[in-house]
């Protein structure tokens, strides 16, 4: 694979995706160089094994020399697998998440980001309830155990509500267990070896345990099992003022779980917001049954694996 261009610039992570995909991935700048350094890269890396993919990640123009050389390696023998794609096209087929546009005012961005339908509001509401309604008969006795437990670590409160963001910007109390000693000082981030996080709190978040009362707002109709996260209101309104497009989010309900919390760590900052993001919008652009069962079926590793912060 060959990347033209540093328009986005890849994460340490999906560089190790993309390199488990392909056996060499080839970062070629192009802004600020000249254009017969920049094809006499394109050359060498050419002459070494056949390309299968290059990406277009230069938001500048490209030069008529490069344009004539990417068009006759369309034709080279060695390289007759070669596709060309755009960064859009690379990132949600071989890293599941959608590109954000730098350029804010590219509305056609839009166009393709749309609430659920009828049917899969209605396969989605089969999942909720059949889910929810086995975890809240066959959990339940667990409360009385996570109640002692939290009394002898962190005598206070059982449960913790906060004001977050759901569907359609509306504002709802999103119930967990509490996992913080009461009246700890405020940082909206949690990091890890959180003083704030008792021992047993944090048990509850690597096993995800702490989210078990928000079967309660799936019930209300607040929540759906699998969706974006359930964001504090007050962070809201930081990533919509940072983030573009952020509040294409709010098109759904979120979950309890979803396809950025098992794809991505917990964010500790509006970067790590903004990639979240990305897997959010490729969860509602691409819905689809296998989705949502996929979501479940990485919920539970990593439950079991107690990833997660």
């Amino acid at each position: 694979m060959i990347i033209l261009g540093r328009k986005y610039k890849f994460t340490d992570s999906e560089l190790k995706q993309l390199n488990k995909k392909f056996h060499h991935v080839n970062i070629v700048r192009y802004r600020n160089r000249d254009e017969q350094e920049v094809l006499n890269e394109l050359e060498n890396i050419a002459k070494t094994e056949p390309i299968d993919i290059l990406v277009l990640n230069t938001k500048v123009t490209v030069g008529n020399e490069i344009i004539k050389y990417i068009t006759k390696l369309q034709f080279a023998k060695q390289h007759k697998r070669l596709k060309i794609i755009t960064m859009e096209n690379l990132m949600e087929k071989y890293l599941f998440k959608c590109y954000i546009p730098e350029d804010n005012a590219d509305l056609r961005f839009l166009s393709h980001i749309k609430a659920f339908g009828k049917f899969e509001l209605f396969q989605k509401a089969i999942i909720d309830w059949s889910f929810a309604g086995t975890m809240f008969l066959t959990l339940w006795p667990l409360i009385y155990y996570i109640k002692h437990k939290i009394a002898k670590e962190s005598p206070g409160k059982l449960y913790f509500k906060q004001n977050r963001v759901g569907k359609d910007h509306e504002i709802f109390r999103c119930i967990k267990f509490r996992t913080m000693h009461e009246n700890s000082y405020h940082d909206p981030y949690t990091k890890e070896g959180d003083s704030r996080v008792y021992p047993f709190g944090n048990f509850m978040r690597k096993t995800r345990m702490d989210e078990l009362p928000q079967i309660l707002n799936i019930f209300r109709g607040e929540m759906h099992l699998i969706g974006p996260r359930a964001e504090w209101d007050i962070l809201v309104k930081k990533y919509e003022d940072e983030i573009p497009y952020y509040n294409e989010r709010h098109l759904v309900r979120p979950g309890i779980t979803g396809w950025a919390q098992v794809m991505y760590p917990y964010g500790a900052n509006t970067e790590d917001a903004k990639q979240k993001l990305m897997y959010d919008l490729y969860y509602i652009k691409h819905w689809s049954l296998w989705l949502e069962l996929k979501v479940i079926y990485k919920t539970m590793l990593v439950v079991i694996g107690r990833r997660g912060l």
